[in-house]
């Protein structure tokens, strides 16, 4: 039985979408046009991807580090491609309590130019480098159109900015820190994805190249995951971010960017949701386990109170559901939020010496003797739930991505079942912006690795350069 205030994935995804996320609490909309208020059970998941990322980053030698939120005109304008890229996207703040400024400021939209600054103060020698930081902030967007998670005015996100001795270190960053991303979306968001680079059209505004992480949701459409920018010396010219090399000669640093924002919570949704609510990968969900107590006696409060002990003990992030209301409404509530495992411990099963575990993802019901190790028990449950909702998204994805040689086949699978189209392209972009003509099919990457699937580009019939995945966006 669905849940009566989400409206059917089938009959309109987009409600569907916006039902679950107040549904389960993630996000409420606010008085600030395009912005949302991330509620508590939005920020709990965010906290604990942050959690999980900061480590790596700090485990592979990034310190993190806090920049002003206002960048002044002058800074922007210094690398002009991002100043043009970002220009349609900028908010302006023009006046200092009833004073007009001098200079106007933007709010960021990025970090670039102040890291740049920043960097230029501080390196003087090879002896300086690499300096590899990062920092936890939030963006200002003045995006037209707005979802939840999505796309929002203003969002969450890291957004790493490294500089190198040497061209050779800096494309290893690059390449490092994709890794680390494709890992995350695979190993804790339970989320397959493509890794690639994205076209000269696609690429971030003063960046030599970018790699992205695309990934594709339920109904056919791609989300770009994370991006890492290689910049060479783009920047470092623009801004003078020289130093004295090996040689004793003045050179400028390379220099990359990466990051993700709080659009993985809308990917983790579109990915594994279903019609009874949030369903969340047991990795990455903040609370792994709700304990609900059938009755108030002492035997099921005390076996309660001992499985909540046992799975602590054990490193699972657990509660007991303590509020007064109805089993039944504690069970809705559960389901609804994404708790991966829900154990119910009631008079009549206690009776019999069973309890009763429930797995969120399946939604299957196993009654087990009281006598087996519940925190083993609850591993391995837990292991098999993150193990099925990858299992199930990468079926899904591969049904959903589709090779072509012929444009008539995209018109068609666009209008039908949308999702990922490898075909092969000459590189012009004109052809880019024909097929975006196509509901706005765009290229998501070049696939550099991967065997040709054809010799001729799909839009002109001329010789082809690059296999392409292609795809409708958010």
């Amino acid at each position: 039985m669905k849940n009566k205030a989400i409206t059917a994935r089938e009959v309109d995804f987009a409600k569907w979408y916006t039902d679950v996320v107040r549904a389960a609490r993630l996000a409420a909309y606010s008085n600030v046009k395009g912005c949302i208020v991330i509620e508590p059970n939005g920020y709990a998941i965010w906290e604990q991807m942050q959690k999980v990322l900061d480590e790596k980053f700090k485990e592979t030698g990034h310190q993190n580090i806090c920049m002003p939120m206002l960048i002044p005109e002058n800074l922007m304008k210094k690398e002009g491609e991002l100043i043009n890229g970002f220009a349609p996207e900028v908010a302006w703040v023009t006046m200092g309590g009833q004073k007009q400024l001098e200079e106007r400021m933007c709010i960021r939209p990025t970090s670039e130019t102040l890291f740049s600054d920043y960097y230029a103060g501080i390196v003087s020698s090879y002896r300086d480098l690499p300096k590899k930081y990062n920092q936890w902030c939030n963006i200002l967007r003045w995006e037209k159109e707005t979802r939840p998670f999505l796309r929002s005015r203003e969002f969450l996100w890291q957004e790493g900015h490294t500089i190198h001795e040497t061209a050779k270190e800096a494309e290893i960053e690059t390449m490092k820190m994709l890794k680390i991303y494709e890992d995350f979306y695979k190993e804790y968001l339970a989320i397959p994805v493509i890794t690639g680079r994205k076209t000269e059209k696609e690429k971030f505004a003063g960046a030599e190249y970018t790699y992205t992480v695309e990934a594709l949701m339920y109904n056919g459409v791609s989300l770009q995951g994370g991006t890492s920018h290689y910049f060479g010396q783009k920047f470092s010219k623009a801004y003078d971010i020289s130093f004295t090399n090996r040689n004793n000669e003045q050179e400028f640093v390379y220099q990359t960017s990466w990051g993700v924002a709080t659009r993985m919570i809308g990917a983790l949704i579109m990915v594994h949701s279903d019609e009874n609510g949030l369903v969340l990968p047991p990795k990455i969900a903040p609370k792994q386990v709700v304990i609900v107590s059938i009755g108030d006696s002492d035997k099921v409060k005390n076996i309660s109170n001992k499985i909540l002990e046992e799975l602590k003990g054990a490193g699972i992030s657990a509660y007991i559901d303590n509020s007064e209301k109805s089993p039944g409404f504690k069970f809705a509530e559960a389901e609804v939020n994404g708790i991966p495992v829900r154990i119910e411990v009631g008079e009549r099963d206690l009776a019999e010496n069973k309890i009763t575990f429930a797995r969120r993802d399946t939604r299957e019901k196993m009654t087990e003797n009281i006598d087996i190790n519940v925190a083993d028990y609850v591993k391995s449950l837990l292991n098999n739930i993150q193990d099925n909702l990858y299992n199930k998204a990468l079926q899904r994805r591969d049904e959903l991505t589709y090779e072509c040689i012929d444009i008539e086949e995209v018109k068609k699978i666009m209008d039908t079942k949308p999702g990922f189209i490898k075909a092969m392209w000459c590189g012009d972009e004109e052809c880019e912006l024909k097929m975006k003509e196509i509901k706005g099919t765009k290229s998501r990457c070049i696939l550099e690795n991967e065997k040709h699937i054809h010799d001729k580009c799909i839009v002109c019939g001329k010789p082809a350069k690059e296999l392409v995945v292609w795809g409708i966006q958010y």
